[in-house]
């Protein structure tokens, strides 16, 4: 037997879709995810919805399921165009997502979006150790909790200290900025250097702002201190479960300064930050997996 089923995640300022063929024995077969930007989360799920069926030849008769998630969900109480919608919980989401793209049966997974989310998901697996996540399998989800830091911060943050509020202005912006100029790093304040740690490691971020400072610094260094936040608090979650695996997704897992402090702060803790392809979508990935009750 095969299923359609779309997936939807409404948030503040974006709405994700996705969608899936199931079938009994086949792993699920993704349709190539999208998202739309606007304010209004009822116009955005509407649009988003219309034109990923649309682009994909999908034809209302053939959906099955229609699995919504994120905090603009709330506002659809209603079927959309004629079909109805089946609430998921967004940490539940954010669990089966991580664990779907990364191919993981165990890990920490966060949710970097406008803020961040911290989840530890644990799925049954099968003979052969794949894991085997949503349906009617039972996949352990847990809420560690989270930061206020996220996109939003980065966003804010730029835009009060350079004037510059677009995620694409701000990445051109780090591109050459240089946080000699902003960050105090452990080589700055002690002329010995420490075995388990690196002279280049942050020991206070925004601790030794330049006078001189330009545009691009200061944006990087804000890039920098949203990044190595939600780092830190990963690997502390991360060892709380004797885990070294840790699984990043939402929209600032695309962001290349983002990444870049992930990189260089894994091999240095000892864990392994994941950013899988589709990182983005992660969340309505795991709505689109999750069976309706």
């Amino acid at each position: 037997m095969k299923e359609t089923v779309i997936g939807i995640d409404v948030g503040g300022s974006t709405t994700k879709i996705v969608g899936f063929h199931l079938s009994e024995h086949r792993k699920p077969q993704l349709i190539t995810p999208l998202f739309v930007r606007a304010t209004d989360p009822v116009t955005a799920m509407y649009g988003a919805f219309g034109r990923f069926t649309a682009e994909n030849g999908i034809a209302l008769s053939d959906i099955d399921r229609v699995m919504t998630t994120g905090v603009g969900s709330t506002f659809m109480q209603q079927p959309i165009y004629g079909l109805a919608c089946h609430a998921v919980p967004e940490f539940t989401s954010i669990g089966l997502g991580g664990l779907y793209l990364s191919g993981l049966s165990e890990a920490i997974v966060v949710s970097m979006g406008t803020g961040t989310a911290l989840i530890h998901a644990k799925a049954e697996t099968d003979t052969d150790g794949s894991p085997l996540v949503g349906g009617e399998y039972d996949t352990l989800i847990e809420y560690l909790g989270g930061t206020g830091m996220g996109g939003g911060t980065m966003l804010g943050l730029t835009k009060l200290l350079t004037g510059v509020g677009t995620i694409d202005h701000i990445v051109q912006l780090c591109e050459s900025g240089n946080l000699a100029n902003i960050d105090l790093r452990v080589g700055d304040i002690s002329k010995k250097s420490f075995r388990e740690m690196s002279d280049n490691l942050t020991a206070s971020n925004f601790g030794k702002v330049s006078d001189l400072a330009t545009p691009n610094d200061l944006t990087l260094g804000v890039a920098n201190m949203v990044a190595e936040t939600i780092a830190m608090m990963s690997i502390f979650a991360a060892r709380s479960f004797g885990l070294r695996d840790i699984v990043l997704i939402g929209n600032l897992s695309s962001i290349a300064p983002v990444r870049r402090v992930f990189e260089d702060l894994g091999p240095t803790f000892g864990v392994n930050f994941i950013i899988p392809e589709n990182s983005q979508f992660g969340t309505v990935i795991g709505a689109a997996l999750h069976r309706a009750e």
